[in-house]
C-alpha cells in the first residue's frame, strides 16, 4: 500500500453552523445599521403626521410650502400655499413640520432660560463667554 492511500479519510470542513455563521453575522450588523434606524425613522414621521394641526407650517414631499388651513380626515389636510391659494393634499405625502403655531399669549423662550444678554454690538453674549469692554 502507498502511502498516499493509507490516509484514513477526508478533512472535515467547518461544518453547518461555522458556514452560515458568517452570514448570520453579517444579517445581525445590517439590522442594527440599517433596518433598526430606518424603523424608528418611519415611526417618528407616523407621529408628526398624526400631530399635525391647523396652522402648522409644513414642506410636502414635492417641496410646497404651505400653512395648515384645515385638517379633512385621517387622510387628508388642506394648506394653503400662498394667499387664497388652497390645496388639499394627502398626509402622507407632507414630508415634514416647519413650525408649530405659537399659543396666544405666549411669547418664544430665549434658549438657556434668559441667561444670555445681548452685548454691545448687539449680538447675543453666550454663557461662559468673555464680554467685550
Amino acid at each position: 500500500i502507498s502511502p498516499a492511500f493509507a490516509q484514513t479519510g477526508a478533512a472535515e470542513g467547518p461544518g453547518l453552523l461555522g458556514a452560515f455563521l458568517p452570514i448570520i453575522l453579517i444579517f445581525v450588523v445590517f439590522y442594527f445599521l440599517l433596518i433598526r434606524p430606518q424603523q424608528k425613522k418611519v415611526k417618528q414621521h407616523r407621529e408628526m403626521l398624526a400631530a399635525i394641526r391647523r396652522g402648522d407650517r409644513v414642506v410636502t414631499g414635492g417641496g410646497i410650502i404651505g400653512t395648515v388651513t384645515k385638517v379633512v380626515d385621517d387622510n387628508e389636510v388642506q394648506m394653503e400655499i400662498a394667499e387664497g391659494v388652497r390645496v388639499r393634499v394627502q398626509r402622507g405625502l407632507i414630508s415634514s413640520v416647519l413650525a408649530k403655531p405659537q399659543p396666544a399669549g405666549s411669547e418664544p423662550k430665549e434658549p438657556g432660560g434668559g441667561e444670555q444678554s445681548r452685548g454691545p454690538s448687539g449680538f447675543r453674549k453666550l454663557r461662559g463667554g468673555k464680554s467685550e469692554s
